[in-house]
Parts: C-alpha cells; structure tokens; sequence
C-alpha cells in the first residue's frame, strides 16, 4: 500500500536529499544521541503559517490535535498561530491548557466521572460520543454550567460515510464505537447541545472532506441550522503539498454561511508533517539468507504505527531493496521477531556505528512511543534549520521505565 504519511495522496515524493522532511538535507546525525527524535522548528512554522491563511481567509478556527503531536517544546510557536488544543481526554487536556493555552476541546469515546468532574472545570467545549453519556451525567454538567456557564457541549455524530483506506484508522467503518449514527437522532431532545463534531479522513486530501460534508447536509436537515459550531474534526492533510487550500477555503465559508455556525477544524499531522526524523545508529550486522542490520531504535517501540498501519519508513540514502548495491533487512533490538523496520538497498555497504536517519517521524509517531523490553526512549531534540541551533529536549534514563509499573 502507499505510505500514509502521504494519507492517500500520490506517493510521498523523495527529493535528490531522500527526504520528505526536506529542511534535514544538511543536517548531520552526529549532532544528537541515539536514538533521537529531531524536529525543525522552521518547517513546523511552515506548516502553521499554511493553517492560519485558512483561518483567516475562511473564518474557520484551527486547533492542535494532540494525540497527533504533543512536543510542548513547541508550544510558544503554535500558539502564535492557531487558536488552541483539542484533547482525547484529561490529560491531553491539561497539557493543553497548561502548555498551549487558547481554546481546550475536549471529545472522548466515554468519559469517567472522575476524569469529566475535571475535565468541565478546564475544556471550553466537551463533545459526548452518545446521548446516554450525555444523559447520565446532567447532574454533573449541571453544577458544572452554574460554575462556568460559558462551558459549551457538542455531540459527535456518525454520517456513516467511509473515506478511509484502512479500517484500523476509519472512524466510519462497519461497527464503529466513534460517534452516534446519525439517523438514531431523529426525535431525540437536543436541548444542551450547541455544536456537532464529526471526523471520517485519515491524513486526506479536501476530496474526501467535501464528500463527507455532501453526506453530513444530505443528513442533517435541520439539525445544522439549530447550532452555533461545527466541528470538521482531523485527518486533514492541509499542509501536504498537494492539498487543495482554496478549496478547503472556499467550501468552509460557504457552509459557515449557510447555517451560520463556526468551524472548527483540528489537524494533528498538517502540524508536524514534513517536520521530524528519528535518527538511529547500527548496532550489529549479520547474515541469515540475507544482509541484516540490527539498530538501536525499535519498530514495536518508537514506530509502531509503521506496523499498525502497516507501512514502511524511508530512510535518507536508500532505496527499494535491490535498486542500490547493498541490500539489507533492518530490525529493531527488541526481543519480538516483527520487530523489523523493512528491506532496503544502499549504494555503500552499512558499517557499525553509522547514523541512520528515518523520514517524517514527527507526527503520530512520537507520541505511540513504548518502553517494551526496557527498550530506552528517544532522547527529544530541537533544530533549527535555519540558524542551525540544536537543543536537546529532554534524554530518557531507566527511572522512566522503571516508574511505569510500580
């Protein structure tokens, strides 16, 4: 299947510098720990200063979708161009209002009453999953709107339209949990509810999104005329090179006309695209019908989206195996069989201690990260690729692992 970092658009195009993330052409591997997550502040902007041209042309507001990349390193500089967070829960909420500030939208599948009571005293917008969850808890909500009665509360609903390409990441496909099917609405009290949150795309094109709008209209009737927000929810690939903007543009301020609402989108990976790499180093190299290499980073630990979706990472240099010389099957250091990053060809045989540098890792990618096997963490750094300064954010050590469990 194609790369979903490229969410289904054509393939992800390498450049003569073999990378997506096209700012680490010139960066030197050395520099950082391995392994090590390196994002370039300047190519996050980048991606920024595009959402905020769609605030600010269509009226829409763009909020940071956490679960898809949450390094508060960042935070200053997101702030200054979008309008908030949005959460899948408390602690995402937290960061959110503790890091970044703005608004704090808060959608989760189910809530616990712990986690809600703290939730309301600290999210401007709380979306429900389901009218029994927003039912049950009216006692709660209800002290909370006498605390904070600017608090508003949305429903997210299930057009039961499937745009996307695997079903692990569709939130419409066949039995999903996301969201109340919207025909289950039909005579049911609304009353409480000032927005509706949908969210059917996975890292998609405006295509996609436009289809889903069709079919939310086409279902909604008058429901849409009786709200204040609508939240478009993520996936949206604004920032990919070939995203259609002034579509995406032209087609919000025509629904926020039309019903009188504002729109609310919220990205994750149009934040961080094209903006990180995972550097890793060469431990080992053996032979067992093959070349392999064994690396100091981990498929299962800090990529597993690469096997969930699955896909298979670029590194800098390479090549499809057999299109270069040197062909290798590179795995992780972990103890699972799968943990195999997948084949690839070089022009130069690999020699231990050469720094390996994995594409586009920023988004999605960070935040799965595991302590599997005491497997270490990445360190985290910051680069500029413009002054050239470099931070290193934070180093992990065996207390992290160790405080995990006990």
């Amino acid at each position: 299947m194609s790369d979903p970092h490229s969410g289904g658009l054509a393939a992800t195009v390498h450049r003569d510098n073999g990378l997506a993330a096209d700012t680490f052409a010139r960066f030197d591997p050395a520099r950082v720990p391995s392994p090590c997550f390196v994002v370039d502040e300047v190519a996050i902007e980048r991606n920024l200063q595009i959402l905020h041209r769609v605030e600010r042309e269509s009226g829409a507001k763009v909020l940071l979708a956490l679960k898809a990349f949450s390094m508060f390193a960042l935070a200053p500089l997101v702030r200054r161009y979008l309008r908030g967070t949005c959460a899948s829960g408390l602690w995402e909420a937290r960061l959110g209002r503790e890091e970044y500030g703005g608004e704090v939208h808060v959608y989760s599948a189910a809530f616990t009453q712990a986690d809600l009571k703290e939730i309301l005293g600290i999210a401007d917008h709380v979306v429900f999953n389901t009218l029994s969850q927003w039912q049950h808890f009216q006692p709660l909500i209800r002290d909370a709107l006498g605390e904070r009665p600017e608090l508003d509360f949305g429903l997210r609903i299930n057009p039961r339209h499937s745009e996307g390409a695997v079903p692990l990441y569709d939130p419409c496909a066949p039995g999903s949990r996301l969201g109340t099917p919207i025909a289950q609405l039909a005579g049911q009290d609304l009353s409480g509810f000032s927005g509706l949150h949908f969210h059917t795309l996975c890292e998609q094109n405006f295509a996609p999104l436009a289809r889903t709008l069709d079919a939310v209209e086409a279902q909604c009737g008058d429901l849409l005329d009786r709200m204040e927000w609508v939240n478009f929810g993520g996936g949206h690939h604004i920032s990919h090179p070939s995203y259609d903007v002034d579509g995406l543009i032209a087609r919000i301020r025509h629904f926020s006309e039309r019903y009188g609402v504002q729109v609310y989108l919220e990205p994750g990976e149009a934040i961080a695209i094209r903006s990180g790499v995972l550097v890793s180093e060469v431990l080992d190299l053996m032979h067992n019908g093959m070349p392999l290499g064994i690396l100091d980073c981990s498929a299962t630990c800090h990529m597993p989206d690469t096997l969930e979706m699955p896909y298979r990472a670029h590194i800098k240099d390479s090549s499809e195996p057999g299109q270069l010389p040197h062909t290798y099957r590179l795995g992780g250091l972990s103890c699972l069989a799968g943990d195999v990053m997948g084949d690839y060809s070089f022009a130069e045989p690999l020699q231990v201690g050469q720094r390996l540098v994995f594409d586009d890792m920023a988004h999605y990618t960070m935040v799965k990260t595991t302590t599997f096997n005491g497997v270490r963490l990445p360190a985290l750094a910051v680069w500029n690729s413009v002054t050239d300064d470099l931070r290193i954010v934070r180093e992990f050590g065996y207390q992290d692992f160790r405080n995990r469990l006990s």
